[in-house]
């Protein structure tokens, strides 16, 4: 029998000959009805945008900094419905039609991130 070779990373986790790491889990698919939630927490410096359906489990998130903003470009209004657009591509795909609106945070991007999602 071939065994595969494993080494072990300062962390503690399995890595194989190949490079992968063989925790053993595997990302776990999420049922998608056609309504979920939006959950926009605007910050001072950020945008967090979290999509999930109707149990609470995730079906995407963005950021202004995970969009591509870096600095104080983050906390910009068209950082904000930039990274709304991705993740609503994203859930969109997953079959999700329309969703209920939570927004928490005194952030600029509150607006322009309901406008976004008004639009796609």
């Amino acid at each position: 029998m071939a065994e595969e070779k494993q080494k072990m990373t300062t962390s503690g986790e399995k890595v194989s000959a190949q490079g992968r790491s063989s925790s053993g889990r595997k990302k776990a698919q999420v049922v998608v009805s056609g309504n979920g939630r939006a959950y926009i927490t605007s910050t001072f410096n950020n945008t967090l945008i979290t999509i999930t359906n109707d149990k609470g489990d995730t079906i995407g998130w963005s950021s202004a900094g995970s969009a591509g903003f870096k600095g104080t470009r983050k906390s910009t209004p068209f950082a904000a419905s930039s990274a709304m657009e991705a993740v609503v591509k994203k859930a969109v795909e997953k079959g999700l039609k329309t969703v209920e609106v939570y927004v928490k945070g005194p952030g600029s991007g509150r607006d322009s991130a309901l406008r976004a999602i008004k639009s796609s």
